[in-house]
């Protein structure tokens, strides 16, 4: 055993370690060399490589395959391993393909024959689909965190603003006052369901597909159940093609990515209007805003544009994934080494769009004053006078619908919000008004009658907020 890195040519490496060495007498072209290597980016996946090779170590020796001397010494190499990967002193080298001949050479070179005998049983194909399923499912719960770290964020300032008025819209048009803090909720909803794709998506993956082989299983006696329990699998896959072969497990990973990275993209479009000059709802501090080269006036939310803009990474890794995978017969093809770049480029988008979210919605100070008066404008009560003619006159819904419709049109012609037409003005069109109508027309009274259950009734929120902090405490 050596504890310094061997220093042979990459050829000579190539020549010895080389799984499928024997069957070629003359070595890849340098184009072959190049393009059939991956090492360069499944290098993410070496901590999953080792979990893997010690529990299919430890079951072998289990099972009386290798001698439990064998299985101490692999133990030993592969945490020396570890050790030398983690503090980047291990030789990498791009002729030995990928992750997993990287670490099986390294292992033999360091404890010889014993190494030899680690891949016994399984086959690269079964090797890289359980480490592949580790990584993802490791993914999915720092996401699950970090998903949760946003939605905390959100119903604290929920919480805070559960009674401050602002404009709702439908199709950006002031539609109907809201609260700001219901506004935030509504984000929380979505993240939640984000969560719940994440729990599914990490459910289903949750099967081992080491001890498979390389598709139609082995010979060996191999304990797959030992191997899967020790790995945290639920249970080991129960067809050996479908588990060396298919990655929708990938698929529904960005999938779900894909749809939480458009939830962050809507609030971090609302988060670039909120700053804009026209609302001026938020403001950013220096923490998440630059400036201009030239204008120095320029306070740009170019935190919210990037996550806005990562929504495109997300998404264009699922859609090149489905690609990759939508022509594949049973069972491996090398075309599946394309799977890796995109499910870790978009888990890194989505990881930081979470945090910078998160930071923003924390960061963000709102303008309560602006928000209130922009609440009230554009005739965003007219609903509420709708509502009363219903609600006191007894007028059918669709005529007290044209009653309001009339107001808002002679309100517009006078230039005065509806409160500010006179009593009289107001039952020229339906002589049934009486001076309560005014009660409706602000802007609070408004919020405090959507006490339906989801509606934006400031006592509602705060009890919605106060809920989902407890839930994500």
């Amino acid at each position: 055993m050596t504890d310094t890195p061997d220093l042979r040519s990459a050829s000579s490496r190539l020549e010895t370690n080389q799984q499928w060495g024997g069957r070629f007498a003359a070595g890849p072209s340098a184009v072959m060399q190049e393009i059939n290597a991956s090492i360069a980016f499944d290098q993410k996946l070496w901590r999953q490589d080792i979990r893997g090779s010690l529990a299919h170590a430890a079951m072998l020796a289990k099972v009386g395959i290798i001698s439990a001397e064998d299985e101490r010494a692999i133990a030993e190499g592969l945490t020396t391993i570890a050790a030398e990967i983690e503090a980047g002193r291990f030789p990498f080298t791009e002729a030995l393909e990928d992750i997993h001949m990287n670490i099986e050479a390294r292992l033999t070179e360091r404890i010889g024959e014993a190494g030899k005998r680690l891949h016994t049983g399984r086959s690269r194909n079964d090797q890289v689909a359980t480490d592949f399923r580790l990584w993802v499912r490791d993914a999915i719960d720092g996401l699950d965190a970090q998903v949760v770290d946003l939605m905390r964020a959100l119903a604290d300032r929920a919480a805070a603003h559960a009674a401050d008025p602002m404009p709702g819209f439908t199709h950006l048009q002031t539609a109907q006052p809201v609260t700001f803090g219901h506004h935030l909720l509504a984000y929380v909803e979505m993240l939640a369901r984000d969560r719940g794709r994440l729990a599914d998506c990490r459910k289903r993956l949750n099967e081992c597909p080491l001890g498979v082989a390389a598709l139609a299983g082995t010979s060996f006696p191999l304990d797959r159940e030992a191997t899967a329990a020790a790995l945290g699998f639920d249970r080991p896959a129960a067809n050996s093609l479908d588990a060396v072969s298919d990655r929708d497990f990938a698929l529904e990973f960005l999938a779900t990515a894909a749809i939480s990275a458009m939830h962050l993209s809507r609030l971090a479009e609302e988060v670039v209007i909120w700053c804009s000059a026209p609302y001026r709802f938020i403001r950013l501090s220096d923490a998440y805003t630059t400036g201009s080269s030239i204008m120095p006036q320029k306070r740009n939310p170019d935190a919210a544009e990037l996550v806005r803009a990562k929504t495109g990474r997300v998404t264009g890794a699922l859609v090149g994934l489905l690609t990759v995978m939508k022509g594949l017969p049973l069972a491996y093809a090398k075309d599946t080494q394309e799977d890796k770049e995109p499910v870790f480029d978009a888990a890194g988008a989505w990881a930081l769009s979470l945090a910078a979210m998160a930071g923003m919605v924390r960061d963000m100070t709102p303008d309560k004053a602006r928000m209130r008066d922009f609440a009230g404008s554009g005739f965003a009560t007219a609903t509420d006078l709708a509502d009363w003619l219903v609600r006191v006159l007894k007028l059918p819904f669709r005529t007290a619908h044209h009653v309001t419709g009339r107001l808002v049109a002679a309100a517009e012609a006078k230039g005065v919000d509806l409160s500010g037409l006179s009593l009289a003005e107001m039952q020229a069109e339906e002589p049934g008004i009486t001076a309560d109508v005014f009660s409706v027309l602000t802007v609070d009274a408004s919020v405090a009658s959507r006490t339906v259950y989801g509606g934006t009734a400031p006592v509602n929120v705060a009890k919605q907020a106060a809920k989902w902090q407890a839930a994500l405490a």
